[in-house]
């Protein structure tokens, strides 16, 4: 049985990042929306008006934590004092499952606040399952790890970051946060193929992906979710969609933020290439379907 299964990881559609340019709209006139992700440091308080917009957001909309400090490829030992917010946090909202990034953002001294890669290496597989079991221990619920995004490889790195990925995401029993946007950066920035990142994650760990668009620098690709979804992300999507199944899906949109009717247009048609790519599964299944109840 897979982690999905084991786990009972619901689906729960597309959905978008709460964001403060939206917080209004939203809590005034909640729109239609599947879902919301939430920035996990965002709302790791103890009070005041970002858990008053949280508590009016949960009233009618599944919410997901999603967390940017963590740091879990960090040499520094957890931060105690996060975890400990982060899951008061995930006690109030009461997700089905909270992520963070497979990554580090800096040391005890520096917090450098972005998402810097690993080196791809059987030393730091270890060092990051150890780390990620504790974190999933202490949150006791569902925790998955994000690919992120990369403008540098290093010299020691021994395995393609697919491998890396899938590889701690089993020994520690974690779900993966499938980034089709991420891969496509990284798949242009270090010349690997996309399809084959996709092709080699295992259906049963992933338990979310994102959608965002990018800048491009010419010689290389930004992530920087300023920008609609580019046709080869969606093709991407709709190859992981037909390969893991029906999985909740974020478009992310964090610099130059639209506005609310065109992030729901781009949920939109989150929905229409889902169902596309799904609806062979489903014409497969009707005969037989068909074929119990007759």
């Amino acid at each position: 049985m897979g982690y999905r299964q084991r786990h009972a990881i619901v689906d729960l559609g597309v959905g978008v990042g709460f964001r403060q340019p939206h917080y209004s709209h939203v809590l005034g006139e909640k729109p239609p929306m599947d879902w919301f992700e939430i920035i996990s440091e965002n709302f790791m308080v103890r009070g005041g008006r970002a858990l008053a917009n949280l508590e009016s957001l949960r009233a009618h909309y599944r919410v997901v934590p999603h967390g940017v400090s963590l740091s879990i490829g960090g040499t520094e030992p957890l931060d105690r004092s996060y975890l400990s917010r982060l899951k008061s946090l995930v006690d109030r909202i009461d997700p089905p499952w909270a992520s963070d990034h497979l990554c580090w953002t800096g040391t005890a001294h520096a917090n450098l606040h972005d998402l810097l890669p690993l080196p791809l290496t059987r030393q730091a597989i270890d060092h990051v399952v150890a780390r990620v079991v504790e974190v999933q221990d202490f949150l006791e619920r569902p925790f998955a790890l994000e690919n992120v995004s990369s403008y540098l490889t290093f010299t020691s790195s021994t395995m393609p970051e697919w491998e890396f990925l899938c590889e701690i995401a089993e020994k520690a029993d974690c779900g993966i946060l499938l980034d089709c946007n991420n891969i496509f950066v990284s798949a242009f920035n270090h010349g690997f193929d996309a399809n084959a990142y996709v092709d080699a994650i295992p259906a049963d760990r992933v338990v979310q992906m994102h959608l965002a668009g990018h800048t491009d620098k010419g010689g290389y690709l930004l992530d920087t979710h300023s920008d609609h979804v580019r046709e080869e992300v969606w093709e991407l999507y709709r190859r992981a969609t037909r390969r893991i199944g029906p999985t909740s899906t974020l478009i992310e949109w964090d610099d130059d933020i639209p506005s609310w009717e065109e992030l729901a247009l781009e949920a939109s048609a989150a929905h229409r290439v889902r169902a596309e790519a799904l609806a062979p599964a489903a014409a497969k299944r009707a005969p037989l379907e068909e074929a119990r109840t007759g």
